[in-house]
């Protein structure tokens, strides 16, 4: 029997979504494929079916995390009609989200040493990098922002905003660590606008 377009759908993003909580809960190197398609309540073939190996589902379950992350950037950044403010909501945004529990080995540890960081940043690049460039963009055609290569300051904010995650996420413990790296973060943002 074939299975309609929306079946095919359902059944990809359940795999995905508990491919996800496996991921999260025990990492990748501890994730066993068959615990998966037995929660999937699937055969091994149907679940190949849709992707070539435990490898490809990461991949696939990366980009879902990466793309939720970048929503929740824009999400927030949107809630400011401030450049400056739109700029620190959403970097603030990015920490956040990236330290959260379903979100953190997956983005943060496993994604890079399992795919590479070739692999990693082309993904990140394609979402909040992108959005934080289109903000620095805006900002310095608007005078916000000082003159700087927009590209090497992309890049700059966003290996700064990824360290800072994976130190924060280390640091949880902490009870000031959360505030003390906002107010870095400020600090340090405010290190790009321009001198009147």
């Amino acid at each position: 029997m074939r299975r309609s377009k929306a079946e095919t759908e359902d059944t990809i993003s359940k795999l995905i979504e508990i491919a996800r909580v496996h991921f999260t809960e025990y990492g990748y190197a501890n994730t066993a494929l068959e615990s998966i398609v037995l929660e999937a309540n699937m055969t091994r073939g149907a679940v190949y079916h849709h992707f070539r190996s435990k490898k490809e589902l990461f991949r696939i379950v990366l980009e879902d995390v990466q793309r939720e992350v970048a929503a929740k950037v824009e999400q927030e950044a949107s809630t400011s009609e401030d450049e400056w403010e739109q700029l620190y909501l959403g970097c603030r945004a990015f920490i956040l989200a990236a330290v959260e529990e379903r979100n953190r080995r997956i983005m943060l540890i496993d994604g890079p040493a399992i795919l590479g960081w070739e692999v990693w940043r082309e993904m990140d690049t394609n979402h909040s990098m992108r959005l934080l460039r289109g903000q620095l963009s805006q900002m310095q055609d608007k005078g916000y922002l000082s003159r700087v290569p927009l590209d090497v300051t992309t890049h700059f904010i966003s290996g700064g905003l990824n360290e800072t995650a994976l130190w924060l996420a280390n640091e949880s413990e902490q009870p000031d660590a959360l505030n003390e790296t906002m107010k870095a973060l400020a600090v340090f943002l405010g290190g790009f606008k321009q001198n009147s």
